[in-house]
């Protein structure tokens, strides 16, 4: 016969460590509050990079000529009906330095390339990507940079980056890895006093460091800004999901099960994200939409585990008629123990990579998500089958003076 886990036991103490893990969350946000990411407040969110200037590139024939600067290659599309439409890949594997690079660029009719002399030695693939803007070259000329070949190289440190936009009011500089790249991200909100703040703000930032670092070393990788009504509206959309989705969620198990049992799911689920709030707030990790992203993808994943456990509960009561209840939801909790470390511990290595081989949002989405997985799991097993305990319990003592009552007889016999 299968030993049976006496989870059962820890019950009680479950509770009290639940209870004073909520009661730590709360006091976290209530003395430090959210690290509120660009998202839900007004302002912009700059990537930036310091590169050295290289030169730049410009089309003056008929047609128009786009230019896309990648990792690997460099690749010139000649597109429009007066002219041929070709498209020109320049492999850095074939094209090792700057100067071969520039030689090829140059044999094309029409491609005008200006480069300081003084960076044509040096590797055809430290060109930085084209990441934002128009990159058609008929239109515009297009400035090429590079990153630093080495840490000889390197010029900036994120505390001259600070000090180089300090004056722009209240603002926060994160390095991004690798630190060689010399790549940082600005977030500088907006007091709502200027109406083109969006616009003003770029250009601040941009000013701001070429007057430390130098002219044209500034390289804007991505710019996104959030007005305060888009903000103020966001906070109000996040909240509305989780409670609308704790609502549905009691509704379906409301009418799957019995009161008991979605009182209790909906009281584990809600731990779950009041646990995941806490270590938001105690660790100061950002919070963004992708933070409101994990939270919800922890209620929809504790609630499936929930549900496989209050079916097994069930079944077993069906089975088990005259067994305790209590005994009966040991023996259902053991029988689905391994099911559920199994989907846990699979799941968690998924997560665990997204931890180690990304960064920035996408590493705090997988360390939200862990350390949900774990809560979930214990919440299932603890606080929802806990309580669904207590409250069959309860209502059974409830019954029985009735029943006593009932079979007691009433008045003298004469």
């Amino acid at each position: 016969m299968k030993r049976v886990i006496r989870f059962s036991r820890f019950f009680i103490p479950a509770a009290i460590i639940s209870a004073g893990l909520i009661l730590f969350s709360i006091i976290g946000y209530a003395t430090k509050g959210f690290n509120l990411g660009v998202d839900f407040q007004p302002g912009i969110n700059q990537t930036v990079q310091l590169a050295y200037p290289v030169g730049s590139v410009s089309y003056s024939d008929k047609g128009n000529a786009e230019l896309r600067v990648s990792d690997k290659d460099l690749t010139l599309v000649f597109s429009g009906a007066e002219i041929e439409q070709r498209t020109v890949v320049l492999s850095y594997q074939d094209y090792g330095t700057i100067k071969e690079l520039v030689g090829v660029l140059t044999a094309e009719a029409g491609v005008e390339v200006s480069v300081d002399p003084t960076q044509e030695g040096f590797p055809s693939n430290l060109l930085l990507p084209t990441s934002q803007g128009n990159t058609l070259i008929s239109q515009n000329a297009i400035k090429l940079h590079r990153a630093a070949s080495g840490e000889g190289e390197l010029f900036s440190t994120i505390e001259q980056v600070r000090e180089a936009i300090s004056g722009l009011g209240k603002i926060s500089v994160q390095t991004l890895k690798p630190e060689s790249s010399q790549r940082y991200l600005i977030r500088v909100e907006d007091p709502g006093e200027d109406p083109n703040f969006s616009a003003t703000a770029r250009q601040a930032v941009v000013s701001g460091l070429e007057s430390v670092f130098g002219q044209d070393r500034v390289v804007v990788l991505k710019t996104d800004f959030v007005g305060a009504r888009y903000s103020q509206g966001l906070s109000r959309t996040s909240l509305l999901l989780v409670g609308a989705t704790l609502l549905l969620i009691f509704l379906y198990s409301l009418i799957r099960f019995k009161a008991g049992y979605a009182i209790g799911a909906v009281l584990a689920i809600a731990q779950d994200a009041i646990v995941m709030v806490g270590f938001i707030v105690w660790t100061r990790m950002e919070f963004s939409s992708m933070t409101i992203a994990a939270i919800l993808t922890i209620l929809g994943y504790s609630i499936n585990d929930t549900i496989v456990q209050f079916d097994r509960i069930r079944e077993q009561k069906r089975l088990q008629p005259n067994e305790k209840f209590i005994d009966v939801v040991n023996d259902s909790l053991t029988l689905t123990f391994g099911r559920t470390i199994i989907t846990t511990a699979t799941t968690m290595l998924t997560v665990l990579a997204l931890f180690f081989f990304t960064t920035g949002s996408m590493r705090d989405f997988a360390l939200a998500l862990f350390v949900g997985m774990v809560s979930g799991t214990y919440s299932t097993i603890f606080i929802a089958s806990g309580f669904v305990t207590w409250w069959y319990s309860r209502n059974k003592k409830t019954k029985q003076p009735k029943i006593a009552n009932a079979a007691q007889p009433s008045g003298n016999a004469f």
